[in-house]
């Protein structure tokens, strides 16, 4: 059954389960392994499902608890490009729609799809840095 709203147990399930399907992914999976391992069970997995699980309960709900800068980590993650992020918006969009109903998971992506076209722009990948249209979009 889709969920109906929004909170930290679901948000929790829906970010365990995502990047348990991530990992195996040939594209962006590597990247994660790299950083992360690929035991979805040890510190540094568990430390990084602490800051999404913030992440996206602050962007979704607006419940503070996340204080980092969500692009810093991403600069030194290695050669990033723009497929890198259309694939995990891709995987992203599927996977919200199997979490939540349409209205929250459009909202999901929504989010993601800014944050993704930010983070591009800071890694100057495929956007130009010249548009500032960027700074008026809104998490």
């Amino acid at each position: 059954m889709l969920e109906t709203e929004v909170d930290r147990a679901n948000i929790e399930k829906m970010v365990r389960s995502f990047y348990q399907m991530l990992i195996k992914d040939d594209i962006v999976g590597p990247f994660f392994i790299q950083a992360l391992g690929d035991d979805l069970k040890n510190d540094k997995w568990q430390e990084h499902y602490k800051l999404l699980d913030d992440f996206w309960l602050m962007l979704m709900t607006g419940e503070k608890g996340y204080k980092r800068d969500p692009f810093l980590p991403h600069v030194s993650i290695g050669k990033l490009y723009e497929e890198t992020f259309e694939r995990w918006l891709t995987l992203f969009d599927t996977h919200v729609h199997q979490h939540y109903i349409p209205k929250i998971a459009k909202k999901f992506n929504k989010k993601a799809e800014i944050l993704a076209k930010k983070f591009m722009q800071g890694l100057e990948i495929g956007v130009n840095p010249d548009d500032k249209n960027w700074a008026s979009y809104k998490l």
